[in-house]
């Protein structure tokens, strides 16, 4: 039976992406797939966390050590200046739940050019080796986020091509769905962490900025959305995806510029 997609087409490509999508909601449902998705959901946390300290970096502060536990949660450690201003302490909140949609985004937009396939997944397990080398300090993060990069690395060096895809699309979606597993607690003012009651992201945007947290959180999912909507819509791309015609041999073509 012939195939009712073109290679390479928008159809081949959204359905590829659609895949990818029903792999992360459906994976946990599975037997065992608590298990298998968990590594997946330490790397989610790592892109919230990174997010969080890299903001930090960004705005001349520091980053001192990244945690992550058991449960799934984590915390970034950085230290402010007395004089940094309350526009950095809201950044530094703000850069965590916008990280993964970043990463996840970007993530997208490389799968939809094959050369930048298997240097993506390279990339992304180099920057988890070096965080884990500068910044990772807690025994979950030293025996997951690892293994995780082992596996990139693998899949980039030895996989077909269609699989590095595949992989591409999988940790995109995933890290942009992580905005809908962080749902409650964008909306929470207060979280528990680790049988600690701190302020949520929001919350702390909301401490320094004012207006409510669930602006706030409201704020960051519209962006959010916004950041992975704009690179599925270039990702899916017909007038990209659907080679240039090329004229017949026995056409002149003139152009002028």
């Amino acid at each position: 039976m012939r195939s009712l997609t073109r290679p390479g087409s928008q159809a081949e490509q959204a359905g590829r992406l659609v895949l990818a999508s029903l792999v992360v909601v459906m994976l946990p449902a599975l037997p065992f797939g608590n298990y298998l998705i968990y590594p997946f959901v330490i790397l989610t946390t790592w892109f919230h966390e990174m997010g969080h300290g890299l903001t930090a970096l960004a705005m001349g502060q520091s980053f001192d050590r990244l945690m992550i536990f058991a449960s799934g949660s984590g915390v970034a450690e950085s230290r402010l200046a007395a004089d940094a201003t309350a526009t950095t302490f809201a950044a530094i909140a703000a850069g965590g739940p916008l990280a993964p949609c970043i990463a996840g985004a970007l993530l997208i937009l490389a799968s939809a050019h094959p050369r930048l396939w298997r240097p993506a997944l390279w990339l992304v397990a180099g920057t988890i080796i070096a965080s884990v080398v500068i910044w990772v300090r807690s025994p979950v993060g030293y025996a997951v986020l690892p293994l995780v990069a082992a596996l990139l690395a693998l899949v980039a060096w030895r996989a077909q091509p269609g699989l590095v895809r595949f992989t591409l699309q999988f940790l995109g979606v995933l890290a942009a769905m992580s905005m809908l597993r962080d749902f409650h607690y964008l909306f929470t003012e207060e979280a528990m962490i680790e049988g600690q009651t701190v302020l949520s992201d929001t919350g702390q945007i909301a401490a320094v900025l004012g207006l409510p947290h669930w602006f706030w959180a409201t704020a960051i999912l519209l962006v959010s959305a916004l950041i992975v909507g704009g690179a599925l819509k270039y990702a899916l791309a017909e007038h990209r995806l659907r080679p240039p015609a090329k004229p017949p041999a026995n056409v002149l073509q003139f152009r002028r510029d």
